[in-house]
């Protein structure tokens, strides 16, 4: 499956944002997907994942009760909808597909680009 993330920008602190992912080639609801992010200097870090039906979600401590994961089985896409933006959810986002729900980098089977978020205080 082929990922294209997109949705990215330059936002201040407090702001919203949706992220977008769509998907192309093997069907897309075989799959669980996952959204992670990679700061500066840091490695690339779990934000929230949602199984193949869109009925599991787990997210990350730091961004709960924040951020919303969803899916769209119908147009192949799933969305990270971001609100109360803080500085340090800046970061490039990505979002993976994986055979299962997963938390961790190293279970994701396919990877799409980046869309970068930076939040200004």
């Amino acid at each position: 499956v082929q990922l294209q993330a997109s949705g990215g920008g330059l936002v201040q602190t407090g702001d919203s944002l949706r992220l977008s992912c769509a998907a192309s080639g093997r069907s897309f609801s075989n799959y669980a997907l996952g959204w992670f992010r990679q700061a500066p200097g840091k490695e690339r870090e779990f934000v929230a994942t949602i199984s193949r039906s869109g009925t599991v979600t787990y997210y990350a401590n730091s961004v709960k009760g924040r951020i919303t994961i969803s899916r769209d089985n119908a147009k192949n896409t799933v969305y990270l909808q971001m609100n109360s933006v803080r500085p340090e959810d800046t970061a490039v986002y990505y979002c993976g597909a994986s055979a299962g729900v997963v938390t961790t980098v190293n279970r994701i089977g396919f990877w799409g680009q980046g869309t970068q978020v930076t939040v200004s205080s």
